[in-house]
């Protein structure tokens, strides 16, 4: 790209029939203004592109900086997610067995009681029948014991 300068450098060879010498000078002058406003113009705008496209590669890591973080957060929420899942689950298995096991210790208790009972029951059977017999023997020893006071007495 040519430069501002060189454009105020160039000389043209002098001819006859050329052109005006104070006129071209003066276009070249407003050439070179104007040429020179384009040059910084351009340098400017292509510092500026510079700087848009770092901030432009800035903005596309953070861009997939901030999509994996979120890919990441998914798959944590969803392993947290499986995890309580599985943790109930677990929980309720051991409240069932535990429930499982209290209702199989009652029922046992239960059957021990009605065992205890009616094993009660039969020893006060046999007691009672027992007593009933000790108190038949006794009344017939007494009855016996009292018929022969009677008899010795009569007998005196």
């Amino acid at each position: 790209m040519i430069t501002p300068l060189e454009i105020q450098n160039k000389e043209f060879k002098k001819s006859l029939r050329g052109y005006k010498e104070s006129e071209v000078d003066e276009f070249l002058d407003h050439i070179i203004i104007d040429y020179e406003n384009l040059y910084k113009e351009n340098i400017e705008l292509k510092d500026k592109i510079v700087l848009l496209n770092d901030q432009i590669n800035k903005y596309e890591n953070l861009e997939k900086t901030l999509n994996n973080t979120l890919v990441f957060a998914q798959s944590t929420a969803e392993e947290v997610a499986q995890n309580a899942q599985k943790k109930a689950e677990l929980i309720i298995e051991e409240a069932q067995s535990k429930a499982t096991r209290i209702v199989k210790n009652a029922e046992d208790e239960i059957i021990k009681i009605q065992r205890e009972y009616e094993q009660g029951k039969k020893q006060l059977q046999i007691f009672k029948t027992r007593f009933k017999t000790l108190l038949e023997a006794q009344l017939e020893t007494i009855d016996r014991e009292s018929e022969n006071l009677v008899e010795e007495t009569e007998s005196v």
